[in-house]
């Protein structure tokens, strides 16, 4: 793992670990949205449309900010429901309740160490921890852990330590029971949306992301896929330290993407590091069929080299997610679709991974496709003059792509006939749309068209092989 240098330090939260305290804050949470959505109700009554649409806009800010802000307090599973919401909530939640939701990252306080010295002392036992030195300031804390430096004393080896957050596991059921019932308190979620289904996926993710086992092996993973690519970084895992809920790699210095230092390199630098970016993800979709699905700044670093070549330092694989042939095989044809202008190969690939329904009107497949082939203006061959330089690469930094695609399906009034995507879409399009926030950030230019074919044409003949 890697320490950002540019990241400020943030006062340590006493955690709530307890089932009282936890219970009773979201019983607050719970009484305090009803008892605002009932004042707000009433104060529609007599309300021209007007007026009542503004109020509503107002209304789901205040109750969406509630939300992250005690969310925020509690940490653990709640908090990560938060930010998975964030994404699910894109299909059916106000888009002013998203923008708040999407403020709850993974920077929040830390937990005071005392809280969590147990925990290490616990699952390493005594041996094992007389051989290394915890720095107890924290480097990071998120939502479902924290890590902290360390020395390994017998050769002062820097090492991360990842440690989860107190009895968090036990949480997690009760956790998303009550805040499904919250969330419709709020009334954050429109009626007709099967909420709880939807909390049943993010309850997978999140039980995913606590199985500290298996991302030791992601890790390993990745490590041993990428041992011979020296653009990328990926941290040693020590087992012999690691444990259900401790993780321990080796730290690995790096920048974040925002900071000076890597703002500052030259273009070509920035630009080699962008299509880095982007080329990893077509390897790890289009060859491994196995993706890193959370696109965190924090995950995906940068160490700047004496010589040049820059290296990605990649973080946190406890949200892999490995994807099935068929639904690969289906998405294909989606991006295959958008990249040859086949709009009925586009179609019949949405159809097959349940993005579209099968008996949708033909308006509604046209405009489906319209949309899709907007999507790959990045990789096509004619994009717009002003988002393009002189070598016909694509001006990331210069983009409104994502906001003109939002405002294609608006218009289109197509919105009725989507499916909420099943997750491994949620997931796949949440990093695919972290590479093109992390390519604008580098504000880099990319030509890209050939790499894209490149991958999609491999992937085809290997399904044709099969």
């Amino acid at each position: 793992m890697a320490r950002d240098s540019d990241s400020g330090r943030k006062k340590p939260l006493k955690l709530k670990t307890g089932s009282f305290d936890r219970n009773a804050a979201m019983a607050r949470m719970g009484m305090v949205a009803g008892a605002q959505f009932a004042g707000h109700t009433l104060g529609n009554l007599f309300r021209s449309k007007e007026d009542k649409e503004r109020r509503n806009r107002d209304f789901y800010i205040k109750q969406a900010q509630f939300l992250a802000d005690e969310l925020g307090q509690l940490k653990g599973s709640v908090m990560k429901v938060g930010q998975m919401l964030s994404v699910y909530g894109q299909y059916f939640m106000p888009p002013e309740a998203i923008e708040v939701l999407r403020s709850l990252q993974d920077d929040s306080p830390p937990v005071a160490w005392e809280d969590l010295e147990p925990v290490v002392v616990q699952r390493l036992g005594s041996k094992r921890l007389a051989e290394i030195d915890i720095d107890p300031e924290p480097l990071a804390a998120a939502s479902l852990g924290q890590v902290h430096r360390a020395t390994r004393k017998s050769d002062g080896m820097q090492l991360c330590v990842k440690i989860q957050y107190p009895k968090l596991a036990d949480a997690i059921d009760s956790d998303i029971r009550t805040l499904t019932q919250i969330v419709r308190l709020a009334r954050l979620a429109p009626k007709g949306v099967e909420l709880s289904s939807i909390m049943e996926e993010v309850r997978e993710m999140i039980y995913r992301e606590v199985d500290y086992d298996r991302e030791l092996r992601m890790t390993r993973e990745f490590s041993e896929r990428l041992a011979d690519d020296p653009r990328f970084v990926v941290p040693q895992v020590f087992p012999e330290y690691s444990t259900e809920t401790v993780l321990v790699t080796s730290f690995e210095q790096a920048h974040h993407v925002q900071s000076d230092t890597v703002q500052n390199l030259s273009q070509v630098r920035r630009d080699r590091l962008g299509a880095q970016a982007l080329e990893l993800f077509f390897r790890e979709f289009f060859v491994w069929g196995i993706v890193q699905t959370d696109p965190h700044f924090g995950n995906y670093k940068v160490r700047v080299n004496d010589d040049g070549n820059d290296q990605m330092v990649l973080l946190d694989f406890g949200a892999t997610r490995e994807f099935a042939p068929r639904f690969l095989g289906s998405y294909y044809d989606v991006v295959t679709g958008a990249f040859e202008r086949d709009a009925k190969r586009l179609i019949d690939g949405a159809i097959g991974i349940n993005l579209l329904r099968r008996d949708s009107p033909q308006h509604v497949f046209d405009a489906f496709a319209k949309v899709g082939m907007l999507m790959i203006e990045p990789f096509s061959d004619d994009a717009p003059a002003p988002l393009t330089n002189a070598e016909g690469a694509y001006r990331w930094g210069d983009s409104d792509l994502p906001f003109r695609v939002s405002r294609a399906v608006s218009d289109a009034a197509i919105s009725r006939w989507f499916r909420i995507p099943p997750r491994e879409i949620v997931f796949l399009h949440r990093r695919l749309g972290g590479v093109f926030v992390l390519l604008a950030v580098l504000d880099a230019e990319v030509d890209s068209r050939d790499m894209l074919a490149s991958y999609l044409y491999r992937a085809r003949d290997a399904e044709q092989s099969t």
